[in-house]
């Protein structure tokens, strides 16, 4: 006799103790859209990290050189002086100065310009894009803004990382909300396993006393409908997954659109596609516990 064939004749006659266990519960569609729902927003809390790791690291060494000056050639001769004590600065690894026509591009939005007027006139900084070894710490920051300071003056040093740090909050809010979501998603699933158990239960209160009587254990009779609901929940998990993976999908081409940026880094490695198709078989694991705990409960308050 093979472990498989006695696990399958003692499934048999766990499943003949209840032979008219409920079907057609609506669990498998209330666990379909739970599993969805989590899907969702675990792939969009995974999305959201991916993008503010790619953006930081993106950033971490960055520092921009702003020469504010509304005398035109102050602001060169201090943008020239920037430029050459920055290149001898240690740790810098690339100074470039932003030219002209790309300020212009980016300005002509609000004031309107098209390209090849003349807006030399106007108190438009100088910009100074330069990349650290490292890190810019506030203290390397200081250090080149102390060092800037004796020749130009009007020089403002920012690291530009600090520039995304009211989104990186931003991100870190969200996440938490997906990550309460994902939570109150697993309450739904426990109390919707709840509820149909017990429902189950009182549909089989009087064939449940007779096999009682006839010498089942409540073990035998809470494997019965751990099962079924384990069962229910796989049904549901799956179409929920699928439902969810379109939904990421159809996210993810929209966010394509974007080309660039942080919507660019909002993508989902091996590993977190990994985590979201685990989803579903948690929510049956869960479905499970949960089953076998409530039948067991109310099988102690029956005798």
């Amino acid at each position: 006799m093979t472990a498989a064939s006695s696990a399958g004749r003692a499934r048999n006659r766990d499943r003949a103790l209840l032979p008219n266990l409920r079907r057609g519960s609506p669990m498998p569609w209330v666990i379909a859209i739970v599993i969805a729902l989590t899907v969702i927003a675990a792939a969009s809390g995974l999305a959201l990290r991916n993008a503010a790791m790619r953006a930081s690291a993106d950033l971490n060494g960055g520092v921009t050189v702003q020469i504010i000056s509304a005398a035109p050639i102050s602001r060169n001769q201090q943008t020239e002086a920037a430029l050459a004590v920055l290149r001898r600065s240690a740790g810098v690894v690339e100074v470039r100065r932003v030219e002209q026509a790309q300020l212009e591009t980016l300005l002509e939005p609000w004031l309107g310009t098209r390209p090849g007027d003349a807006i030399d006139e106007l108190p438009i900084p100088a910009l100074i894009d330069l990349r650290l070894s490292g890190a810019a710490t506030p203290e390397r920051v200081a250090a080149l803004r102390a060092a800037l300071a004796r020749v130009a003056p009007a020089a403002r040093v920012d690291a530009q990382s600090a520039w995304l740090i009211p989104v990186f909050r931003a991100i870190s809010t969200l996440q938490w909300l997906a990550g309460g979501l994902i939570a109150l998603l697993a309450t739904a699933t426990v109390a919707a396993v709840v509820l149909a158990a017990r429902t189950a239960l009182v549909d089989q209160r009087e064939a449940i006393a007779i096999v009682h009587l006839l010498g089942a254990t409540d073990a035998q009779i809470a494997r019965v409908f751990q099962r079924s609901a384990a069962r229910e929940a796989a049904v549901g998990g799956l179409i929920g997954l699928i439902a969810g993976i379109a939904a990421i999908l159809a996210l993810a081409e929209q966010f394509s659109a974007l080309g660039s940026g942080m919507g660019a880094g909002a993508v989902l490695g091996w590993t977190d596609w990994l985590a979201v198709g685990a989803i579903p078989l948690g929510g049956v694991v869960l479905a499970l516990l949960t089953a076998r705990l409530t039948v067991l409960s109310a099988l102690r308050r029956m005798v």
